[in-house]
């Protein structure tokens, strides 16, 4: 099964602001109140992530959500 092109950009996008923060997976888990493996699965594009999720990650990542699916 091949991985949705919105998933993959959305973990890409996730993955890039994280780590220009100076985060890592687990410092982002613990401030979107997430699991970390969940957060690794994100950003591989494993998993379809729910609106209420992105916005827990927008917010942990202090950026709009419009900038996780640019």
């Amino acid at each position: 099964m091949s991985k949705s092109k919105i998933l993959i950009k959305f973990g890409e996008n996730v993955r890039e602001i994280r780590k220009s923060k100076g985060l890592s997976q687990e410092q982002l888990s613990f401030k979107a109140v997430l699991h970390r493996t969940y957060i690794g699965m994100i950003e591989r594009a494993e998993k379809n992530i729910t609106l209420s999720n992105i916005e827990k990650i927008a917010k942990a990542l202090e950026v709009d959500i419009i900038e996780l699916l640019k």
